[in-house]
């Protein structure tokens, strides 16, 4: 297989919320496989950080403020990008928030917020690039999604909630476009060593030892990691795969788990 199957040379890719993390390691590997990169946040301040920071590694990225749940800022803001940089081939739908509180005690705002910036912004972000797409002819969506897809897990039911639904709207998307050329997939992180994750990744850290144990990679995830399923979804490579969630996870949606005590 040509390795030209995954060059993104001349391709413009649009991932939202890459200010930094998981987002930011997954756009500079398309950077990298040779994309134009555009990146927003709803913060500038933020967002001129990443710059500097995208620009350490070689790499440019043009970035645009908006926020993703806001459809009149989406509709301006992809129109300026198309204008300004070009048209959009590849969007990563990644932005999204977490907030952890056990169902008894969350209040119905904070449950609608995360569906709203985890499901609904993804949908907007989605319905408005897609319209470009279907005009020029195909282009690739990639919906991040989480193992929270697939598992439950106390006090995240909002976000599990959202990315449960991603994953269907995920497949809805592909239903609907893939005769279009569009490429709708997602890709479920595990669990990642980030600066969010340090504190407890620690040597001796209980949830250390969980996660370590229950994946059978036995290790975290690096952020690099997610790199080639993202220039595969974005590549001339997947362009007969359609509705899949790629799941970077180390294996553990693949086992029950194991015992402590078990090698």
């Amino acid at each position: 297989m040509s390795v030209n199957l995954f060059d993104l040379t001349g391709k413009i890719a649009l991932v939202t919320g890459a200010v930094h993390g998981l987002g930011m390691a997954m756009a500079k590997g398309l950077g990298k496989a040779g994309a134009t990169l555009v990146i927003n946040n709803n913060t500038a301040e933020t967002l001129n950080e990443a710059i500097l920071e995208y620009e350490k590694c070689g790499l440019t990225a043009y970035g645009y403020t908006f926020d993703v749940t806001n459809e009149t800022e989406v509709k301006a803001a992809i129109k300026k990008i198309e204008a300004e940089v070009g048209a959009i081939d590849i969007l990563v739908n990644n932005a999204g928030i977490i907030k952890r509180t056990p169902i008894i005690d969350m209040e119905v705002p904070d449950f609608e917020q995360v569906l709203k910036v985890d499901l609904v912004g993804p949908f907007i972000m989605a319905k408005h690039v897609a319209k470009g797409m279907i005009e020029r002819g195909g282009g690739k969506i990639i919906n991040i999604c989480s193992m929270m897809s697939e598992l439950g897990r106390t006090s995240v039911s909002a976000y599990a909630a959202a990315k449960g639904g991603l994953k269907m709207l995920t497949r809805s998307m592909a239903t609907e476009w893939a005769r279009f050329n569009i490429q709708t997939n997602g890709i479920g992180p595990g669990y990642f060593a980030t600066s969010q994750t340090a504190p407890i990744r620690e040597d001796g850290h209980p949830f250390n030892e969980f996660i370590i144990n229950r994946t059978p990679a036995a290790r975290w995830g690096d952020p690099e990691d997610l790199q080639g399923a993202a220039i595969f979804l974005s590549s001339k490579a997947s362009d007969f795969v359609n509705g899949h969630i790629v799941y970077v996870d180390g294996g553990i949606l693949a086992t029950i788990g194991k015992p402590s005590n078990e090698d």
